[in-house]
């Protein structure tokens, strides 16, 4: 990809990261990220946008300050290359803090300043310190594994499958792993391994609203267009705010000749992309 085109469309966006698309336009809105517009003015995102979009979402979730949050990623942003990949730095609240991690050890985002990492054990009389003990609990297995699929999906696709897929196994409920492997098999056109996936994530995690979305997706690209309409009205009775199962709604409604049904739901997503702009 070059030019104007160049980056990861938002629906993509989206199901890499795990975010419903209203979260993505709440964070773009608020400073955090500037993605670039393509031919047609929409958003284009690169890899340090993920990163960026992934990192505030993170330190939203942990209740770090809006001010501080945009200092720490303003002061990333100098120091991201454009095609950085997703497993190249690791960047977490500690505390009120926010601290990245790298090959080299941790930092504070804003003062630069490093964060030292140790363990503490009493040896006899006195005060020994122990190099950290890597976390070999399943879920962090699991975390590696996710990881190393994301950072596959370009070069080595079919190392991203077999990695996601051992993250799944390690972890049953890893969402986004399900998410990132399901849109690489639709991608692929591996419908029916796609549904089987989905299938396989709603008995672990049957209230993910976004992978309810996707299986629906799924199910319109299959011709299965009854089940989709049931896969989007799941997902909205999960996450009201996801602007595009009502399109994607309307949209087959209206196809199906049910122009009342349709309407509702072009109303509703139009409600919901004029309160992301406000």
């Amino acid at each position: 990809m070059s030019g104007a085109a160049a980056g990861f469309a938002l629906k993509r966006v989206q199901e890499m990261l795990g975010l419903s698309r209203t979260v993505v336009n709440g964070l773009i809105a608020a400073g955090f990220v500037t993605p670039s517009r393509g031919l047609r003015n929409e958003y284009r995102f690169s890899f340090r946008d993920l990163m960026l979009l992934r990192t505030a979402h993170s330190l939203q979730s942990a209740n770090i300050p809006p001010r501080k949050i945009l200092r720490a990623l303003a002061k990333l942003q100098a120091t991201l290359p454009d095609e950085l990949p997703l497993t190249g730095l690791r960047i977490t609240a500690v505390g009120a803090d926010v601290v990245v991690s790298d090959r080299l050890g941790q930092w504070e985002a804003h003062s630069g300043q490093r964060v030292m990492d140790f363990e503490v054990s009493p040896v006899g009389n006195e005060v020994a310190f122990l190099e950290a003990a890597p976390d070999r609990r399943p879920a962090a297995d699991a975390a590696h594994w996710f990881e190393r699929g994301e950072a596959a999906e370009v070069s080595d696709p079919a190392a991203a499958e077999a990695a996601y897929r051992r993250a799944i196994e390690l972890d049953p409920t890893q969402v986004h792993a399900y998410l990132n492997l399901g849109a690489m098999l639709c991608d692929g056109h591996r419908f029916d391994d796609a549904l089987a996936l989905y299938e396989a994530a709603l008995r672990h995690c049957p209230n993910a609203a976004l992978i309810h979305f996707n299986r629906a997706v799924t199910l319109e690209d299959s011709g299965r267009l009854r089940d989709a309409l049931d896969g989007y009205a799941r997902a909205l009775a999960l996450d009201p705010s996801l602007a595009d199962a009502h399109f994607n709604a309307a949209r087959l409604l209206e196809k199906l000749g049910d122009s009342q049904g349709a309407l509702r739901h072009f109303n509703a997503y139009r409600r919901l992309a004029r309160s992301t702009k406000g």
